[in-house]
C-alpha cells in the first residue's frame, strides 16, 4: 500500500517537474518561439529542422504542435509547412527521454532547491531557475519511482499485470496510448516504463512496445486542441496521429528485432528505452518527410474545406 502511494506520489512529481521545466524553457523562449517558427518553416524540410531544434530548446513537441494549429488556423502556415514542424518536433522532444537516462538522483534535492531559490527571488533567472526546479523534480521523481517499484513487484497483482503484457506487444502498446492519453505527457509516461525497466519489471521488448503505444497517445492533446478550432487545425491535428500512428504500425511488428539491436545502442536498460523512443520518432519523421506534399493532399482528402483548390 505504502510503495503504491510512494509511486503514484513520484508520478505526480514527475509530471510536475516536466510541466516545470518545458514552463520555465518556454518563458525563456517564448519572446523569440513564434517569429522563429514563422521565419524558418519555408519549405517542409526547413521546417522540419525548425521543429527539432525549437522543441529540444523549449522540451515541449506539444506545445510546438498546439502552436502549429495556431499558425495554421490564421492563415499565418501552411498545412506542408505544419507537417514539417511536427515531424522535427517529434525528434526534438527526444531529448527530454534521454536526459531522463542521465544518473542525477543523488543531485535531485540540490538542483531543486536551486532552481526553487532562483525561481521565486531572481526575476531574469527565474526561467532559469523555474526550468532547473522542474530539472530536479524529474530526477527526484524518478528516484522515488525506482525504491517504490521493488516491493510493489513482490505484489501479485502487480506481477498478473505486467506478465499480462509478456509477448503481447499489441496490448502493451494499447496500454501505452491509454496512459499516455491520460497523463497527456509522452516524456512522463515513458519515465514510467524506463522506472518499470530499470526493476526488472518488464523486458526490453515490452518496454519497446510501451513507447510506440506512448508516441501514439500523445496525439490525444493536439487532437484537443483542434476540436474548436478551424478545418485547417483538425487537419494539423490528423497529421500528427497519421505521423505517430503509422510509426507504430511499421514498428510493432519488428518489435522483437527492434529489441535485439537495442544493447547495441547503449549498454544500460534505461538507455536502451530512450534509444527505442528515439528511434521511433527518427523513422516515422524520415518515413513521411519525402511525402510531406502527398501526405498534405491526403489530409485535404480526409478533412475537406472550401479551402481544397489553395492547399500546397
Amino acid at each position: 500500500m505504502i510503495s503504491g502511494l510512494v509511486f503514484l506520489g513520484g508520478l505526480g512529481l514527475l509530471l510536475f517537474g516536466l510541466r516545470l521545466l518545458q514552463g520555465g524553457l518556454e518563458r525563456a523562449a517564448k519572446p523569440q518561439l513564434q517569429t522563429v517558427l514563422l521565419r524558418l518553416a519555408g519549405n517542409p524540410f526547413n521546417a522540419t529542422v525548425t521543429g527539432v531544434f525549437v522543441t529540444a530548446l523549449v522540451q515541449s513537441s506539444t506545445a510546438v504542435t498546439v502552436l502549429s494549429i495556431g499558425f495554421v488556423n490564421t492563415g499565418l502556415m501552411t498545412l506542408s509547412q505544419a507537417v514539417g514542424i511536427i515531424l522535427g518536433a517529434n525528434i526534438g522532444t527526444c531529448l527530454t527521454v534521454q536526459l531522463m537516462t542521465l544518473d542525477l538522483g543523488n543531485l535531485a534535492p540540490l538542483l531543486l532547491a536551486v532552481g526553487l531559490v532562483l525561481w521565486r527571488t531572481g526575476r531574469r533567472l527565474s526561467p532559469a531557475g523555474q526550468s532547473l526546479a522542474g530539472f530536479g523534480s524529474v530526477f527526484l521523481a524518478l528516484e522515488l519511482m525506482s525504491v517504490s517499484l521493488s516491493p510493489l513487484g513482490e505484489s501479485i497483482w502487480f506481477q498478473d499485470l505486467t506478465s499480462g503484457l509478456t509477448g503481447n506487444y499489441l496490448m502493451a502498446a494499447a496500454v501505452g496510448a491509454l496512459a499516455t492519453g491520460l497523463l497527456h505527457s509522452s516524456s512522463t509516461s515513458t519515465g514510467v516504463v524506463i522506472a518499470l525497466a530499470r526493476e526488472g519489471l518488464i523486458g526490453l521488448p515490452e518496454a519497446v512496445a510501451l513507447i510506440l503505444g506512448n508516441n501514439v497517445g500523445t496525439c490525444s492533446t493536439a487532437l484537443l486542441a483542434s476540436l474548436a478550432g478551424s478545418t485547417a487545425g483538425k487537419r494539423v491535428a490528423l497529421a500528427h496521429l497519421l505521423i505517430n500512428l503509422a510509426g507504430a504500425v511499421i514498428l510493432l511488428p519488428a518489435v522483437p528485432a527492434l529489441a535485439a539491436l537495442l544493447p547495441l545502442l547503449g549498454s544500460g536498460i534505461d538507455h536502451q528505452v530512450a534509444n527505442a523512443h528515439t528511434v521511433f520518432n527518427v523513422v516515422s519523421s524520415l518515413v513521411i518527410l519525402p511525402f510531406v506534399y502527398p501526405f498534405t493532399r491526403l489530409l485535404y482528402c480526409v478533412v475537406p474545406g472550401d479551402d481544397y483548390l489553395r492547399m500546397r
